[in-house]
């Protein structure tokens, strides 16, 4: 049985959680509900708890406020959250699993399954690099990236990032100064997860970091030589909206 801690500022939201988690997920033993901050962090210090949900608006504080003064972190965190797509971006970046309120059956089941994963193989939290994230909200490169490996998780610098290279369903991630890194993510996903932070599909083999294109060579498709002097293929699909991401990044 997993300890488990429920936290959340309004009671009707506690007891909703409570009686889905009861009756989808029995692999949890919930030893403590939680509507006020001094309360939960009281609780979570005393009953060592392996996994915890936590809401994002508590009275008077934030479920951030909480972790920062709960620092390390040792258990695992399922975030509720009604935050907007913005601040979304910062849980997705830092691999950490949420919620969003009304909480759908299916995707808390997956999430609970993915933390009692995580548990079961000691994996660390990336609580750290969430609430790195959440300052750098105003710039989507200042921000650090999980990488999901198969030994666990890298943290990066996403600005440091010169591209992405599809390897089968996996994903070969290229660096300016560190060797480079395979991610269990296919190229598609990062596709998605970057497409706020300057990067875009140069070929379907590639997806390249804008602010590391030195030129752009012209061709059927094209080549771009990045600041490593490598260079990479533009199909030729894709070559007009390269040069128009180019045109809005360096203004030309």
């Amino acid at each position: 049985m997993i300890r488990t801690i429920l936290i959340d500022d309004e009671p009707r939201g506690l007891n909703a959680l409570s009686s889905m988690l009861e009756a989808y997920c029995p692999e949890l033993e919930i030893v403590a509900a939680c509507t006020e901050v001094a309360d939960a962090k009281e609780k979570t210090k005393l009953l060592r708890p392996q996994l915890v949900f936590l809401d994002i608006s508590l009275r008077g504080k934030t479920g951030f406020d909480l972790l920062a003064e709960l620092e390390p972190v040792n258990f695992e965190i399922i975030f509720v959250t009604a935050h907007n797509q913005y601040a979304l971006r910062a849980f997705q970046y830092s691999a950490t699993d949420y919620l969003l309120k009304p909480i759908d059956e299916d995707l808390l089941v997956n999430a609970v399954k993915r933390a009692v994963k995580r548990i079961a193989g000691s994996a660390s939290s990336n609580v750290s690099t969430l609430l790195y994230n959440l300052s750098r909200l105003h710039s989507q490169r200042e921000m650090k990236l999980c990488i999901p490996s198969l030994k666990g998780f890298d943290v990066v610098d996403i600005q440091h990032i010169l591209y992405c290279e599809a390897a089968g369903v996996y994903t070969n991630i290229h660096f300016e100064h560190q060797p480079q890194i395979c991610s269990s993510k296919g190229l598609s996903d990062y596709e998605k997860l970057l497409a706020d932070s300057g990067f875009v599909r140069a070929h379907n083999s590639y997806l390249v970091n804008l602010l590391h294109i030195r030129q752009y060579v012209k061709g059927e498709g094209g080549t771009l030589i990045l600041s490593n002097n490598e260079e990479i293929a533009v199909s030729r699909r894709r070559k007009e909206h390269i040069i128009k991401s180019m045109k809005e990044i360096y203004k030309f």
